[in-house]
């Protein structure tokens, strides 16, 4: 029998005193789409950086690609010479130059002729992309190209050098490993990718695909491997596998039913929205009720994702009025530093862009918000700040709880749960989130839903703006359905579920057209 693709053998790694890896093992068959999955913490990101040459492993550990050692730890080259490749969620494109450029970075930048031919540069980037069917255009800047085809594009860059790699050994025609590809991707983004994956192990390469998306992992994969707490869980046949058990064995635990179809709330109003304009979006009027979660949803381009910061002052010429227990605020005048004097909370959907500071401590990207209340004597103490958000990540269950790392070293869940907090402990009354759980594992994204559960339990009134159909049918008490800046539609009780909410946003284009 060959060799498989890939094997790893007894992958340990520890971080001073914490165990990321503890002595997995796992094989990728030739030709088959192997999937990653588990919780933000499980170990996945660790795995896949230790391949990438990133970390370096503890030793008694063993690699092999085709049978051949792979050395650890492994220098970068030498993984791409034998036939490993990588795509990152950040994808590794440089937005300034060409698609031909970044597709033959490598080769341009090494080449032995005095002048690069760029019409025949072009034209063979042109026969690439021909042969997956796909129609970038090879002059194009990447920054001009939407998220789906600067993945396309990561990804044939990435088939392309396991190809090179393998041109005299045609047994070994590479494995490719994507890093959490579709987080941010439409469905219709998703499939594409989909496509181009079965392509490229059609051609005979085999592919790792990480992801925390279970639904993703069952269209797409072959088999998968489930990781927790740095523990291999279970290696299982996609096909023989449902949601339901998946999920088991990625939290260790039965995953929670929310209600979703039928979840009703009878309570006074607390928030009213009248009038809210922007460019694209509306005139709108809606209301929340007090402690009621309130989904707004649509296709890209409906405009409900822009209302979130449009009620915080985050975003110029808005007009219309918000109304917090008969109190009004002129949405014109109204800024960020006065919401937040209003009790307005907001998490933008750009953790470490506009939620957070990437490169500050985590203790002080929570305690922002409550600088003032921590002060004690002659003013405020590191010592205070990082208790405090010891505390704060205790109860948000963040992993690892050391307040001292910067947010950036965080997982995306963990990171959510931290920034997620820094808003909740101030008890707002008007809660606003964009897309709070993308990106998210399934784990993290119930211990968000718990946490946004007990808010409204307490009285905030949330506003979700999402495109995740499932999470808006089981936390919402109400959905507004968007199409081309206007509410189309409300779904509430019986008429609130994952599939009426998509027969609405497909439908939103009929009814505004």
């Amino acid at each position: 029998m060959s060799d498989p693709a890939l094997s790893i053998d007894n992958l340990s790694k520890r971080f001073g005193g914490a165990v990321a890896l503890d002595g997995v093992s796992l094989c990728v068959a030739r030709g088959e789409v192997h999937g990653l999955l588990g919780s933000n913490g499980s170990g996945k990101s660790t795995l896949i950086k230790v391949l990438a040459g990133f970390h370096d492993p503890e030793p008694g550990a063993e690699v092999r690609l085709y049978g051949r050692k792979l050395p650890l730890p492994v220098p970068g080259h030498v993984a791409r010479e034998m036939g490993l490749a990588f795509v990152h969620q950040h994808l590794g494109l440089i937005p300034s130059l060409s698609v031909t450029e970044n597709l033959f970075l490598g080769d341009l930048a090494t080449g032995s002729d005095w002048a690069i031919n760029w019409t025949r540069a072009h034209g063979k980037a042109a026969e690439i992309f021909g042969r997956f069917g796909l129609s970038l255009n090879p002059r194009a800047e990447v920054a001009s190209l939407s998220p789906v085809e600067q993945a396309l594009l990561a990804i044939v860059r990435a088939y392309e050098e396991l190809r090179q790699a393998s041109a005299d050994h045609a047994d070994r025609p590479g494995v490719l490993v994507l890093d959490e590809p579709t987080p941010f991707l439409p469905r219709s983004g998703v499939e594409q990718l989909f496509r181009l994956v079965r392509q490229c192990t059609d051609l005979g390469a085999s592919v790792i695909f990480v992801s925390h998306d279970v639904d993703e992992v069952r269209e797409i994969t072959d088999r998968a491997t489930i990781l927790r707490d740095g523990h291999l869980i279970d290696t299982v046949v996609t096909a023989q596998t449902s949601h339901e058990a998946f999920v088991e064995r990625i939290i260790g635990r039965n995953l929670q039913d929310y209600g979703g179809q039928g979840k009703t709330l009878a309570a006074p109003r607390k928030v009213a929205v009248r009038g809210l304009a922007a460019d694209g979006v509306g005139p709108l009027d809606f209301e929340i009720g007090k402690g009621e979660i309130l989904g707004l949803t649509g296709l890209i381009g409906s405009g409900f994702d822009h209302v979130p910061a449009l009620l915080y002052g985050a975003r110029g010429g808005v007009s219309g009025r918000l109304e917090i227990d008969g109190r009004g605020i002129p949405l014109g005048l109204l800024t960020p530093e006065e919401a937040m004097s209003k009790r307005i909370a907001y998490l933008p959907a750009d953790r470490l862009g506009a939620a957070g500071v990437g490169s500050l401590p985590v203790a002080d990207n929570v305690s922002m918000p409550v600088y003032e209340r921590l002060k004690r004597g002659l003013g405020l103490t590191d010592t205070h700040v990082v208790g405090h958000a010891y505390g704060l990540g205790a109860e948000a269950g963040v992993k690892p709880n050391v307040p001292v790392l910067p947010l950036a070293a965080l997982s995306g869940g963990n990171a959510q749960k931290a920034l997620m907090a820094k808003w909740l402990q101030i008890e707002p009354d008007l809660l606003l989130l964009d897309e709070p759980t993308q990106g998210v594992d399934v784990g993290a994204r119930q211990q968000i839903w718990d946490a946004l559960d007990r808010a409204a339990a307490s009285g905030t009134s949330i506003l979700i703006g999402s495109t995740d159909y499932d999470q808006l049918a089981q936390l919402c008490h109400r959905v507004l359905i968007f199409g081309r800046g206007q509410i189309v539609a409300e779904l509430t009780g019986a008429a609130l579920s994952k599939d009426t909410i998509a027969e609405h946003c497909y439908g939103a284009l009929r009814e505004t057209a």
